[in-house]
Parts: structure tokens; sequence; C-alpha cells
């Protein structure tokens, strides 16, 4: 049996697009603030399109690219950081939304935040290669700028953006993951939250402390930390469990968390600067749908084709580093 193969991918954005100079005037900021401290210029924001609404539009772009209809579909995975709803899952709704009729595929969720995407790819690599499914989609769609902390940490809100990125893989010939590593620091547990909506806080008894807890909180030192001390190693281990150097990496599609963490991860893991794909000025940090839309940039721009060898590089809240190794 041969490895992951990438059918097709598609990527989707909100129709309104935000400059930095625009956030500063509503949210009172010094005129160039955001630019500044964050670097991104432009982001997009929903305004009136719902989460569901860019899964659908991504995964259907994916479906086209892959020359396949929403019906041949068996397995649907939905790898956001934030659900649609606590209760139940988001893919089902997206199986809804693209009209695969009751029974017809499994549709679930995996969530492991910025990481969500190469996370799923790997799950799915296994539920394909025990022959019970045949077709899958993995889509992450993200509404980031939903409970942003503009009150407390405008430089934190202001790296956010809207989107969703989509890829229809199957089982194929001369591909597939060579190498895939996912490692957790808890120590940072705190580093990185949106502390209500589950089950730690009480709505009917901690009203206040729900209410206080559920805007996005970020501790950028403690994360830089942890990064700075396991990064590049855990990224050198990655490349020896795929037996390849980064001399033969094509490119890195890493999560966008900012222009600055981009630069960072390219002077710290030792990449040449035009290896790794950097569209974060222009989109934001979009969470989980950053690396499946950065994917689907690089193969619309022609930086990815079939017989490349790419790697899927991020950090995600918890603290997790994660990255596959894959020839495509």
């Amino acid at each position: 049996m041969g490895g992951l193969k990438i059918l097709g991918t598609g990527r989707a954005l909100p129709a309104r697009a935000v400059t930095s100079d625009e956030l500063d005037r509503r949210h009172g900021l010094p005129e160039g603030y955001l630019q500044k401290t964050t670097g991104v210029t432009l982001r997009y924001i929903c305004d009136g399109e719902s989460q569901i609404d860019l899964a659908v539009a991504a995964a259907r772009k994916a479906l086209d690219a892959a020359g396949l209809a929403a019906s041949d579909l068996d397995l649907i995975v939905s790898a956001a950081a934030v659900p649609y709803q606590p209760i139940p899952a988001t893919a089902p709704a997206i199986q809804r939304a693209l009209g695969i009729a009751d029974g017809a595929c499994f549709a679930t969720d995996v969530n492991c935040t910025c990481l969500g995407f190469p996370v799923a790819l790997l799950m799915v690599e296994g539920m394909l290669a025990s022959g019970r499914y045949s077709k899958a989609l993995i889509v992450s769609a993200e509404v980031a700028s939903r409970g942003l902390p503009w009150a407390t940490q405008p430089d934190v809100a202001g790296l956010f953006g809207d989107g969703a990125g989509a890829a229809v893989v199957a089982v194929g010939a001369d591909s597939g993951i060579r190498a895939a590593d996912f490692r957790t620091y808890p120590s940072a547990y705190d580093a990185c939250s949106i502390g209500s909506g589950g089950t730690r806080i009480d709505y009917d008894t901690q009203t206040a402390e729900f209410v206080a807890h559920s805007k996005f909180a970020m501790d950028g030192k403690e994360l830089f930390r942890v990064t700075v001390k396991h990064f590049a190693g855990f990224v050198d281990d990655l490349l020896h469990r795929a037996d390849t150097t980064r001399h033969r990496i094509d490119r890195v599609i890493a999560h966008q968390a900012s222009p600055a963490a981009l630069a960072h991860m390219i002077r710290l893991c030792g990449f040449r600067p035009e290896q790794v794909i950097d569209i974060s000025a222009n989109h934001g940090n979009q969470i989980a749908a950053s690396i499946p839309f950065v994917l689907d940039h690089a193969r619309q721009a022609g930086l990815v084709r079939d017989g490349d060898r790419i790697a899927l590089l991020g950090t995600s809240a918890g603290v997790s580093f994660g990255g596959l190794v894959m020839d495509v």
C-alpha cells in the first residue's frame, strides 16, 4: 500500500479585509501601533460569514482541485482550534452543509489548536491505511476574530485573522509522510488560553470568572522561552527521523504565528528564508487554518509541486511542537 496522497487543496477568506490602521482608529490606539508591534498589515474578518461557511468554501475548492464530488468522501475531519459550538463536534455540521447524506461518511473533530491540520493528517493516514476509508477531507476553519483581548492585550489581538484551509487526501503511490513528531511541554500550559467554555469554570456559580476568562490571553515571553529552549532540537530530531536534511526540504509550510515568529524560526532552525513561505503580514495568524491555508497558497502559486519534499511545522497552545516531513 502506498502513502498518503494530497489530491487537492483549497482555502477561503471572508469578504472583508481590515487594515491595521483601521483597527488602530477603532480601538483608540496610536497611529501605526499595530503595524509596528505585530508586523501584520492586513487580515480578513468575518462580517456575516460563519465558521461553517468558510469550511465549506475551502472544502469545495479542495474537492474541485481533486476532481471529486462531496459524495465521494467517506471521512471528514474538522481540525480547528475553536469549534463552532462545544457540543456536537463541528465536522457533522460541515458534512450537512456539504449535502452529504446521513450515514454516508464519518465526521469527527481533532483539536491541537494551531497544529490541528498536521495532527489530522497523521491520524487520517492510519484510518486510510486500515482500508475502512478511502477518501478524506481535512478542513480547518477559524473565526479567530472572536474573543480577542482588545482591552488588555491589543498587541496580541492585532495578530489574528479569519480563514480556512482544506485538503482532500487518499492513499497514493510515491508519496506520503516520511516522519512525524509531536511533543508537549505542559509547563507552559497557561501561556496561551481561553479559560471559559468547558468544565473548568461554572457559568452559574462563577459568572464573573467565566466572563473574565472568555477572552483569549497569551504570555508571549513564556512561549518564546519554551520555543528557544526546545524547538531547534525538535526540528533536528524530526529531520533525522525522516532521513533527510534541511537542504533536501523544498518548502517549509509553517504556522503563521506572526512575521516576527517566522523570522525567528528561520534563524533558530537554520532554514533558508526562501524555503519558508510567509504570508502572515497580509493574513495574520489564522490559528489552525494557517498551515493548510499556506499549503494551498503554495500549491496554487507553483511553490509546491508533485514530487517535492515539504515540512509542516508549528507550535500550539498546551504547549506542543509538531511537524511532518512529507513527499507530495
